[in-house]
């Protein structure tokens, strides 16, 4: 990963030189979710925000949490912290989730500043752009379908719980829960996040539609605003749609096929429920976390599904995490061309450039080493089941929360290596991408060695 910055001491001296701290992109977003968490951690540690005392590593765990969008807590959020605490917490979700989506798109479009017109044509293509100048314009698009999307979750969600609430209630609970649910968070004030819901089709759609409207990607909600029919959709955002349906369809059938005879989980559910939960249960695992059921109780053949779609996660330029949606793609279009004997890895009668498939094979590969660095350091610290402890690390890192709950159980060393999995899991995939953009071709090329492989 290199050039994520440039040496400290280098940059002190330039910055005093200058009166300007250079460093890449990736530096300065890590820099500031640093900045965010350790802000985070101080409002939380305030006596007007904590209904209950919460220690300090508490209301550190609560802020990286909340702004790498994860949803893991130690803490109950409805009990242990007051509406101020809660207001914290919800703010550092929305600055966390649209923070980071913002600032990719900054950094990927100055990236073609830095490159050949070919990139840079590549670049803007990839955020539907003209113009690298048209920076400050895609960032304001990003916050505009922000509120409007979470306003429009939150209308619905007052209207439909007022039913059965006050409306001084309500409220603020659908304001939590449809600003959770748009940033993938997965954070809730219900002690069982959504198991409450299972039966209520309106509460299901609106969450899980805000959850799929947030981890497909802010360029693909731009272009179909603009052109609203499929014929001239950009490539990039048909092969996205075509693939989070397959993708959501074919996981709910396995999920619900597995499950519906299990007792514990969907198998006491009327046949309805069973599918409004699966369905919760499958959306939520790719992004945000939310549970519609006990966890603890899938046959680990389901769980182990939920690992998949969570390591998979959602569309690049949004506020989900994992390897991303496009990035699996490629891989399945690399293995089918393998599959074939084809020379060329072509999708929907397009090509696929070979500096796309060397960024997804290093995403693949880093991001599978850091889940077995995690397994095998939390295996270490806390002997538990493997399966929860696989959860459990792949929860963190993609930053999706859906957890066996047990993380309050943790020992604090296993706590502090959730931190650790939680922030690599949401800037590392910025930084290896920024890194491999900017690497420079070597003139020095050298003999090719023959390595058996199979």
């Amino acid at each position: 990963m290199a050039r994520f910055t440039i040496h400290p001491f280098r940059a002190y001296r330039r910055a005093r030189h200058t009166g300007q701290l250079q460093a890449s992109p990736p530096a300065v977003l890590a820099g500031s979710f640093l900045v965010l968490i350790l802000l985070g951690t101080g409002l939380l540690l305030l006596p007007a925000a904590q209904a209950r005392p919460i220690s300090f590593f508490q209301a550190l765990f609560t802020a990286v949490s909340s702004v790498t969008v994860t949803g893991l807590t130690v803490i109950d959020l409805a009990t242990d912290l007051t509406a101020l605490g809660q207001g914290i917490v919800l703010v550092l979700v929305q600055i966390g989730g649209i923070g980071f989506v913002t600032f990719a798109i900054v950094a990927s479009l100055t990236l073609g500043k830095r490159l050949s017109l070919r990139y840079q044509a590549l670049a803007l293509e990839a955020f539907n752009q003209t113009s690298v100048s048209r920076i400050g314009h895609t960032a304001a698009t990003v916050i505009k379908f922000t509120l409007a999307i979470e306003a429009a979750a939150i209308l619905i969600l007052t209207l439909w719980w007022w039913r059965n609430d006050s409306l001084a209630h309500a409220f603020p609970m659908a304001v939590f829960h449809a600003v959770s649910a748009f940033n993938n968070a997965g954070i809730t004030l219900f002690s069982d996040s959504l198991e409450r819901f299972v039966s209520d089709p309106v509460t299901t759609f609106v969450i899980t539609g805000c959850i799929i409207l947030g981890g497909i990607g802010f360029s693909v909600l731009a272009d179909i605003y603009q052109k609203r029919t499929w014929q001239s959709l950009a490539y990039y955002t048909r092969i996205m749609l075509i693939a989070t349906l397959v993708l959501n369809l074919s996981a709910w059938a396995l999920f619900w096929l597995i499950e519906s005879q299990n007792a514990a989980t969907l198998g006491g559910m009327p046949l309805a429920s069973q599918g409004l939960a699966a369905w919760t249960q499958v959306v939520g695992a790719r992004t945000a976390g939310f549970a519609s059921m006990d966890v603890s109780q899938l046959h680990d053949s389901t769980r182990f599904l939920l690992v998949l779609l969570m390591f998979i996660g959602g569309g690049s330029l949004s506020t989900a995490s994992g390897i991303k949606l496009g990035t699996f793609i490629i891989l399945i279009a690399v293995v089918r061309a393998y599959v074939l004997q084809r020379k060329e890895i072509v999708l929907m009668h397009r090509r696929i450039a070979p500096e796309a498939v060397h960024k997804a094979l290093a995403l693949l590969m880093v991001s599978g080493s850091l889940v077995c660095i995690g397994v095998f350091l939390l295996s270490l610290l806390d002997h538990q089941p493997f399966m929860m402890i696989l959860m459990e690390v792949m929860a963190a890192f993609s930053t999706t929360g859906l957890s066996p709950d047990f993380t309050r159980t943790l020992s604090l060393p296993g706590q502090m290596l959730l931190i650790v999995l939680m922030f690599v899991g949401r800037v590392g995939p910025l930084t290896l991408v920024y890194s491999l953009g900017t690497q420079k071709n070597s003139r020095v090329r050298y003999p090719e060695g023959t390595i058996q492989i199979g």
